[in-house]
């Protein structure tokens, strides 16, 4: 069994977002950067497939060389090896057609991804990747389990739950619930250092959207409190000073 999982990395969740001054670019002086959750996930759950039924776990990034560091990272935890597209990611369908374009050539059985992002939170690539391979696409999911050649994924829906099936090969998108991250053990860090990994150039491929302007939400007002027993003036407040979201 052939797993390719496809991460990036992404700003610590304690960063403080800030821009360049000309607010066109995400600001990432002295940023410290972590494999994304989701894909961590998707990771794990590639990992435990991998003890049951064999096979070998590949990692792939698009990104530039420092994303290394966290490549490595994803090699510690027990990927078997990794492949880094020396390119810096665009936009959702330029990154989803870069990793389409090796896994096409390498028949992978399973591509897993992270549901989205946490810096874009696009959530698009998981389903990109399916159409450009022209393999079915499961996003969200929480569960995954194989047997033989057919999986049985859990998604959630609006409202509840809904169990779906697909024949290998595949693509889906995790979410929380389909494995606990694991943390890369010392002999794991050792181990990482021998690992193989590839760097290849990206195909001719343009983006199809850009972003033109990043800016922060407005700063939050001061917080008024009101007596509990002044329904009154709380009602004129929501009228005069309250603003529609």
């Amino acid at each position: 069994m052939k797993f390719l999982v496809c991460i990036t990395q992404v700003p610590d969740t304690t960063t403080k977002i800030t821009f360049t001054p000309d607010k066109k670019a995400f600001n990432a002086a002295g940023v410290q950067f972590i494999i994304n959750p989701y894909d961590e996930i998707a990771l794990t759950r590639a990992l435990e497939l991998k003890e049951t039924l064999g096979g070998t776990v590949t990692v792939i990034n698009v990104g530039q060389p420092l994303t290394e560091a966290n490549i490595r990272k994803a090699l510690a935890i027990g990927a078997d090896d990794a492949i880094r597209i020396n390119a810096e990611p665009g936009d959702a369908y330029y990154v989803a057609y870069q990793i389409a374009e090796v896994a096409k050539k390498n028949g992978y059985d399973i591509v897993l991804t992270g549901k989205e992002s946490i810096d874009f939170n696009g959530g698009q690539v998981p389903t990109m990747l399916g159409e450009l391979m022209g393999i079915p696409s499961v996003s969200v999911a929480t569960k995954l389990d194989i047997n033989g050649t057919t999986a049985t994924l859990e998604r959630e829906i609006d409202g509840g739950k809904e169990v779906v099936e697909a024949k290998l090969p595949f693509v889906a998108g995790a979410q929380k619930g389909m494995a606990e991250p694991r943390i890369p053990n010392m002999r794991g860090i050792m181990t990482a250092r021998t690992k193989p990994l590839a760097v290849i150039e990206p195909v001719a491929c343009d983006a199809l959207s850009s972003s033109i302007l990043f800016d922060l939400p407005t700063a939050k007002g001061e917080c008024k409190m009101i007596d509990p027993n002044n329904v009154g003036e709380l009602v004129t407040l929501l009228h005069t000073e309250a603003k529609a979201i």
